[in-house]
């Protein structure tokens, strides 16, 4: 059933990568995909709730690769810079971590459970985490369903989701099988960029009715040229599928103007949400 699309300015902040000075926190990417530089330059996260503010915007998800420290002062201090900005955190994304790898998946689950307590102490009412980087299997998805359910009940008083992501979830079956073996304990937050080819649209269809949160990516035509076509479509595929949540915006292009792309994308978002 299709719901009218939330008008709250929200975005992702992987969207401000660039603005941020390419920051990734020493020890928060394991996996490699980000290269970690604490060097300073960009603007400090501390920052980072006022420029959202100034921009507009009124939600949040945050990268935790961003947080330089993890000390509960520091957090604290974070957690009120939001709340004085009138910017709420949305969500809390765990950006690495692979729960069904073969050697480390234990390790690997302990270290995302460390990232949602800093949630908790954020003050987010929900977290992300990655479902796995295997291979989608009968065995993988049952793991990484008993893993998630665990992390889930260890930490009960947010609300945990997972992505269409990675290689685990790469299509819509595999999304709702795994979200059927978690039964409503752990939830999808749908990111409009993670699918690609023919059928992408049906794709997103089949699941995105079952999310809580989504990221509205906008793919290029070329350097600096945002796919209008693409992004006014996939927001209609969200209408019609019943999403509710919020439309948290996601610019991963080449243009260094992240705010003005932002902007540019959040003018195509009001065409189709009024």
């Amino acid at each position: 059933m299709a719901h009218a699309l939330d008008p709250t300015k929200a975005l992702h902040t992987w969207s401000l990568f660039r603005t941020m000075g390419r920051f990734v926190a020493p020890g928060s990417a394991p996996s490699g995909v980000l290269v970690e530089n604490d060097a300073a330059g960009g603007l400090d996260l501390l920052e980072l709730p006022g420029q959202l503010a100034a921009h507009g915007f009124t939600s949040a998800q945050l990268c935790h690769f961003y947080l330089p420290r993890t000390e509960p002062a520091y957090l604290a201090e974070l957690r009120d810079g939001f709340a004085t900005a009138g910017v709420d955190l949305e969500c809390f994304l765990v950006d690495d971590g692979d729960v069904v790898h073969p050697e480390h998946g234990e390790d690997q689950q302990r270290w995302v459970s460390g990232w949602i307590e800093v949630a908790e102490q954020l003050g987010a009412a929900r977290v992300r985490v990655p479902a796995g980087d295997q291979a989608p299997t009968p065995e993988t998805l049952a793991l990484s369903a008993h893993r998630l359910r665990a992390l889930a009940a260890a930490h009960p008083d947010i609300r945990m989701l997972t992505e269409n992501w990675k290689s685990l979830l790469r299509d819509a079956p595999t999304t709702r099988t795994l979200l059927d073996l978690l039964e409503g304990e752990a939830g999808l937050l749908i990111d409009t960029g993670n699918w690609d080819g023919a059928d992408k649209y049906d794709q997103l269809a089949a699941v995105a009715g079952q999310a809580e949160c989504s990221q509205i990516k906008a793919r290029e035509l070329a350097p600096g040229v945002l796919d209008a076509e693409d992004l006014a479509r996939s927001l209609v595929t969200l209408r019609e599928a019943g999403y509710a949540g919020r439309l948290s915006l996601v610019y991963a292009g080449t243009d260094d103007d992240e705010w003005g792309r932002l902007e540019q994308m959040h003018e195509i978002v009001r065409t189709v949400t009024g």
